[in-house]
């Protein structure tokens, strides 16, 4: 199975277009989103051609490939207008005989951390940077980047995922990749 993986919309049509973009060169089984769909948060400027009413245009028709984690950003008001679930807070997924247990990532510590066992996937978006670490635990953490709204640095980006992880700008060339697999 292939997995697209997103984060950080915020709204930006213009990057949500160029996400299904890649999307369509891509051709994944799924597209998962780790939420801030619509909205675009009150500590980030406005992206580019903020437009959240074409966003969700976009994203409905697509609601039998998406895949979405509930962000920071996302509300029930956002779920009412959205054809795919944006409240679930994770989820594990089992692909290719790997475990990769989905969230948003603003909530990472304490009980709010999932159970994450050695050699398994944390897959999170959140900080708008793109990264992969092993962590305390000996669990990988996982961090597509942002669509609309990348940080330090960072290019616009996703993740695909097959039996390892690809990280793509929006124009799809390849500028970090998973060295380590478990």
């Amino acid at each position: 199975m292939k997995l697209m993986i997103a984060s950080d919309i915020h709204g930006s049509a213009f990057y949500c277009r160029k996400m299904l973009a890649a999307m369509e060169q891509e051709k994944p089984d799924k597209l998962i989103l780790l939420g801030d769909i619509l909205y675009h948060g009150p500590r980030n400027d406005l992206p580019e051609e903020y437009a959240p009413k074409k966003v969700i245009a976009m994203l409905n028709p697509l609601r039998d490939k998406i895949l979405c984690i509930r962000g920071n950003c996302d509300t029930e008001v956002d779920q009412m207008v959205l054809d795919f679930s944006v409240l679930s807070e994770q989820a594990i997924l089992f692909v290719n005989g790997k475990t990769l247990v989905l969230k948003h990532g603003h909530r990472l510590s304490g009980i709010d951390l999932p159970p994450v066992e050695p050699g398994e996937y944390l897959v999170c978006g959140h900080t708008h940077v793109p990264k992969m670490e092993m962590r305390e635990g000996g669990y990988w953490y996982i961090n597509p980047g942002s669509v609309s709204l990348p940080k330090e640095n960072s290019p616009h980006s996703y993740c695909i995922f097959e039996d390892h992880f690809v990280w793509k700008d929006l124009d799809g060339e390849v500028f970090m990749e998973e060295t380590a697999v478990s």
